[in-house]
């Protein structure tokens, strides 16, 4: 039985303008916090870069691949079945669309069974040819203390 796991939503915590634009909104450095939706209790930080101007604000502009990933344990994490026999590998945990069809922002998790940690890795792929720029989290599943 496969079990597919949608993808998370994020959740914009906040923004800074980082060039000016006359005419559209300002080209800046959002930064969104998502739940991993097959991991409980932890929540992965991501900063984007965001165009703007006329065509970022019309949603036709691509964005940049600048990227950078925290993930945290937020309380007891509890892993399914799948994740925890090292079967879930490069399973993708978010996706945002960054240009108007071609383009899209993912995060993926690993399982290092032999560290006990799960390790998120965000990176920018296109349709024809993607980015080598990436960010990397760890989290090790530790005994959550209150």
């Amino acid at each position: 039985m496969l079990l597919l796991v949608a993808p998370a939503i994020s959740e914009e915590i906040g923004s800074v303008d980082t060039v000016f634009k006359l005419f559209g909104p300002d080209h800046k450095i959002v930064v969104e916090a998502f739940d991993d939706p097959d991991v409980k209790n932890v929540t992965c930080y991501i900063s984007r870069a965001k165009t703007g101007g006329i065509k970022g604000g019309l949603g036709l502009a691509e964005d940049t691949s600048d990227m950078a990933l925290s993930c945290q344990q937020i309380g007891p994490v509890e892993l399914s079945n799948t994740i925890s026999k090292g079967k879930a590998q490069g399973e993708v945990v978010f996706k945002k669309r960054t240009s108007l069809v071609f383009k899209k922002l993912q995060v993926v998790r690993f399982f290092d069974q032999k560290r006990n940690a799960l390790i998120y890795l965000s990176y920018s792929d296109r349709v024809i040819e993607g980015s080598p720029k990436n960010a990397l989290s760890a989290v090790p599943i530790m005994p959550w203390r209150e």
